[in-house]
């Protein structure tokens, strides 16, 4: 019973706020939000899954740091300017929103692509 309210209840908030989420400096956007931003402004476009993961298939223009390296930050933040947003993916949202999380203690805004690039293939085959 309780999973039943607990599910009826994110599906109402999920309407209520549409395709994006806000967490602090972070936006969470679906696929076609996502999309579109990065078709219609100049971005900057992190992939933050494995070099393997990354070369098996990623979004045109991504660059490559994988969060789950030590050096994230180290390697990161040099290929960033704070002055605009960060659109961050990785293969299904966890580990973007790792990264979002760590960018933004560091003051960036950052957009992370809710669903990965799983949800981003099959909203853009």
């Amino acid at each position: 019973m309780k999973n039943n309210l607990k599910t009826a209840v994110m599906s109402i908030l999920s309407l209520l706020f549409g395709a994006c989420t806000h967490h602090g400096n972070i936006e969470s956007v679906d696929a076609e939000s996502f999309a579109k931003a990065i078709r219609t402004e100049h971005v900057q476009l992190l992939d933050v899954r494995t070099e393997r993961e990354y070369n098996d298939g990623r979004i045109e223009y991504a660059v490559n740091v994988d969060v789950m390296q030590p050096d994230f930050l180290d390697r990161a933040l040099p290929l960033l300017d704070k002055t605009k947003k960060v659109y961050v993916y990785c293969r299904s949202g966890k580990r973007s929103m790792n990264a979002a999380r760590q960018l933004t203690a560091k003051g960036f805004k950052v957009v992370n692509l809710a669903g990965g690039i799983m949800e981003w293939q099959s909203k853009n085959p």
